[in-house]
């Protein structure tokens, strides 16, 4: 039964659980750091690097993580420097390719005078002239010369990753919109996360008297892509047995966003959506002009979190979703009012393994809150659908709905340029970092570019059609 996508996220799981179950036991996990690395790293077992030492360092400074990491460090993800040594220096490179050609098509394409021919007629390119320009690659009728980009490099689309001086990846607080994609595309798993897990099991240690100090969980509309072993119904039962005393859908305050963001587009002509947070941030990074199109509303989660702390402000909320970027955006003032912690479905699985609630076997809780239009916002899409549905149950018919869809940055960027520019013809940007939307999240236990059959759940789209009747029903629920 495969439920991760790749080891590296196995790995990171397995950390996880470790910290867990030391947390429920009441154990500092740090302190039992031999314990912890001698379950995860054997040592009759093949070592997963040069050395078994060197990988329970690595273990070390991934319980660090999950304890909370660098306190002092503003960075969502951080770097394990241990980890990160096995990439060598990005750029453009000659490759054994290279055939010593009598041509030399690529120094006569160099204009910096960055390449130079050996005695063995083999091209080397100095660094210290060279800007990237890939002339010479272009050049070279061998395809000898390659550009080649470390993963995290790769994957990060706003230029917030660099090489630091002692060769490990470098995360720029400037740049970064806590999008996570390095973390998912890092093949060493030197880019990881920081956790709340302590925070949370401790929480749901501490004894609820009243419905006035609970622990409610709020659940991302994406759940219903993941945990396919299980049925839906088990894993909020799993949820529940963990210790919350209520779970509830994100989808709900979904609802209410859709419904505001339509009112707000037709006030104003032309709106960003602001649900996603690693758009908004990349907006206020790279199109500062654009900050004040950006939509007013507060994004689901902060939506339900209000409505649950209106009348009983000292109720606890854990947000459970795919997004990394969730975690930074529960750290801003102005949010850490309303939800108390965010963990991803990755965190979520080993909390279920350390308190050995097999999902398979629990009986299904019926979770039938929200429409369909609150838990499509899901997959990307979702969002622009809702807003039209919206606007036509609140009768304006005088106004021309006209959206374009991006997931991932580099649609956002295309559109968000034009857009800068006043070149955009459509009047409303749904923006989501990640590709296909939340289902690609890279906190989820897998990754989806487009999402599964029965990603709605049980509530059909001819069962609830409608969004303004259930946003009134669940307001009064709350």
């Amino acid at each position: 039964m495969k439920i991760f996508d790749n080891k590296v996220q196995e790995t990171k799981y397995k950390v996880l659980r470790e910290v867990a179950n030391q947390t429920w036991e009441g154990v500092d996990a740090f302190a039992e750091f031999d314990k912890v690395s001698r379950r995860i790293i054997p040592k009759d077992e093949p070592p997963l690097t040069c050395c078994i030492y060197k990988d329970r360092a690595v273990v070390a400074d991934r319980i660090r993580l999950a304890l909370g990491g660098n306190r002092s460090n503003p960075n969502i993800v951080q770097v394990i420097d241990i980890a990160c040594d096995e990439c060598p220096e990005a750029g453009y490179v000659v490759t054994d390719l290279c055939r010593g050609c009598l041509a030399n098509s690529c120094r006569d394409a160099c204009r910096l005078d960055a390449i130079s021919i050996d005695g063995h007629h083999h091209a080397t390119i100095d660094k210290s002239k060279c800007v990237e320009c890939g002339r010479c690659a272009k050049a070279c009728q061998y395809s000898a010369i390659h550009n080649f980009q470390r993963p995290c490099e790769k994957a990060c689309q706003v230029g917030a990753i660099s090489m630091a001086e002692g060769g490990e990846a470098a995360i720029d607080p400037e740049k970064c919109i806590d999008c996570g994609a390095c973390v998912y595309h890092c093949p060493f798993g030197a880019t990881v996360d920081v956790s709340s897990i302590v925070d949370v099991i401790n929480l749901l240690k501490a004894e609820h008297s009243t419905e006035d100090n609970s622990a409610v969980a709020i659940v991302a509309p994406s759940i219903a892509s993941q945990f396919s072993y299980a049925r839906i119904g088990q894993v909020i039962t799993g949820i529940r047995k963990l210790g919350f005393d209520d779970v509830l859908e994100v989808a709900l305050g979904a609802e209410i966003v859709a419904t505001k963001e339509a009112e707000e587009l037709v006030e104003k002509g032309f709106l960003t959506s602001s649900c996603c947070p690693a758009f908004v941030k990349y907006i206020g990074t790279k199109y500062p002009a654009l900050k004040d199109k950006i939509s007013s509303n507060v994004s689901p989660m902060i939506e339900l979190a209000k409505l649950l702390k209106k009348d009983h402000p000292d109720r606890k909320v854990v947000f459970i979703g795919p997004c990394i970027a969730k975690k930074a955006e529960v750290r801003k003032p102005e949010v850490a009012g309303y939800v108390d912690f965010a963990i991803t479905f990755e965190e979520l699985q080993a909390l279920f393994d350390s308190r050995e609630i097999w999902l398979r076997e629990q009986e299904e809780t019926d979770w039938n809150q929200a429409s369909y239009y609150g838990r499509i916002f899901a997959r990307s899409g979702g969002l622009a659908e809702a807003v039209a549905q919206a606007l036509k149950e609140l009768e304006i018919k005088d106004f021309d709905f006209d959206p374009v869809v991006c997931d991932g940055i580099d649609k956002c960027k295309s559109a968000l340029a034009r857009a800068d520019k006043g070149k955009l013809p459509n009047n409303f940007i749904e923006g989501m970092a990640c590709i296909g939307g939340c289902v690609g999240g890279s906190g989820n236990l897998v990754r989806y570019s487009d999402p599964p059959q029965g990603l709605e759940g049980h509530v059909t789209k001819a069962s609830a059609t409608e969004i303004l009747p259930n946003v009134r029903k669940s307001i009064n629920i709350l």
